[in-house]
């Protein structure tokens, strides 16, 4: 019934009103383009002759009096970068430094987009914070490369397991985190992928403040740990058929990853997972730019026992940016099942501005073995600024609520999914 339930709030409208705030880039675990029955290009075609226009342009016509904006291209061989410096304040962090971009690219004419992403970032409670993920594909598209690297220095509170966690529960952890995953994708058949991957997590220094009420924290009773390693082989299908991996506005996405963690290989213990990635992208009205997209995201723990620090947890996603409306860790879980809509529209015919409402609902057991608990609503609305008109990334700026007060500011590189 609580399954049943989750769907039904997240592929509801999307409500107009505002969560914390995450300054990372989208997932970008997956993106291609080819083979699909919509054209693998970034160029945008509007009905009149309005020039798309970008934060470039404006910066630029605010030097040149006589600049006048051009068409937006289709990517090519030559590298579109776009990069953000930019001053933030968000739950977790309190004030942070980051510097924000992507470099979209193709390896070789009529190969699909290639992309690299990097956010660094330093924060107020002396968080270092060093993402970079990659998509390299190849050329006729029969290999896609995906990297997956972070270096954390990351003090960040929980709340507890499950749903049902208390905020009363704040415990303050710390701890030191390295990530290498490498994936290699193959073309099998029309929008069908599949692939291996390697799998490298380390965590060290992992340690609590305790709770401020003085009772026992679900990291101890679970089992607290200075180290945890999970390293090993992660199993990939992919079916891809959007118009655009960086800001899709039609199509269909799925990916299923089964991990599998060995300790031949290093890992602490032996634990195996699954995710299931999906995403619908719709025209709507059809003969408008405006979008409703859907997003499903399920990451469960299918036996094995994880560090507490290794469980599903709200905004642990590759992108960072499940559970707008919550602070990142705010519930976490052996069993995690998120949904969320979004309706995405313009608000000037250039494209420079535009604009978001978001609903999404998630539900967390508790420890292994466990069963999901309630779900936990978040909604907002959203502001976009175009940053490139030929990637067609935009700065995404959303202010999400939640229960129990829970609110704040979510500023990504990209779209949220």
């Amino acid at each position: 019934m609580r399954i049943k339930k989750i769907f039904v709030l997240s592929f509801a409208f999307t409500t107009l009103l505002f969560s914390n705030a995450k300054l990372y880039a989208q997932d970008t675990r997956y993106i291609p383009l080819g083979h699909t029955k919509y054209k693998d290009t970034l160029l945008v075609a509007h009905p009149d002759t309005t020039f798309e226009k970008d934060l470039f342009d404006v910066i630029k016509s605010l030097f040149d009096k006589n600049y006048k904006e051009s068409k937006a291209d289709s990517v090519t061989t030559k590298p579109v970068i776009s990069i953000v410096p930019a001053i933030g304040y968000t739950l977790q962090t309190n004030l942070a430094g980051t510097l924000s971009g992507n470099v979209v690219f193709r390896t070789a004419p009529n190969t699909r987009i290639s992309t690299i992403t990097a956010n660094p970032a330093y924060t107020q409670k002396k968080q270092v914070i060093i993402p970079l993920q990659s998509n390299i594909w190849t050329k006729d598209n029969q290999y896609d490369f995906i990297g997956d690297f972070r270096f954390y220095k990351y003090p960040q509170s929980s709340f507890g397991l499950g749903s049902n966690s208390d905020l009363a529960n704040e415990n303050p952890l710390d701890y030191t985190f390295f990530r290498f995953y490498e994936t290699v994708l193959r073309h099998v058949a029309g929008n069908f992928y599949a692939g291996l991957g390697y799998i490298f997590d380390d965590r060290w220094d992992m340690s609590e403040k305790g709770q401020a009420n003085g009772g026992v924290s679900d990291f101890e009773r679970y089992g607290s740990a200075a180290r945890a390693i999970s390293t090993g082989i992660t199993f990939n299908a992919l079916f891809d058929s959007r118009d655009n991996s960086i800001n899709a506005s039609r199509g269909f996405y799925t990916s299923l990853q089964y991990r599998d963690n060995y300790t031949f290989l290093g890992s602490t213990t032996a634990w195996r997972s699954l995710i299931v990635d999906i995403r619908k992208y719709y025209k709507f009205p059809a003969n408008s730019d405006n979008v409703l997209a859907f997003w499903s995201y399920n990451w469960l723990i299918l036996n094995g026992r994880p560090a507490y620090l290794e469980l599903p947890a709200t905004g642990h996603d590759p992108g960072n940016t499940t559970g707008r409306g919550y602070i990142q860790g705010r519930f976490r879980g052996a069993q995690m099942v998120y949904l969320e809509s979004e309706y995405r529209f313009k608000i000037t015919r250039n494209g420079l501005l535009g604009g978001v409402a978001f609903i999404n609902g998630q539900s967390f057991s508790a420890a292994p073995g466990t069963r999901l608990q309630s779900i936990q609503p978040g909604f907002g609305p959203g502001l976009r600024i175009k940053l490139n008109k030929v990637s067609k990334t935009n700065i995404a700026i959303d202010y999400g609520f939640g229960r129990e007060g829970s609110r704040g500011l979510f500023i990504n590189v990209g779209e949220v999914f």
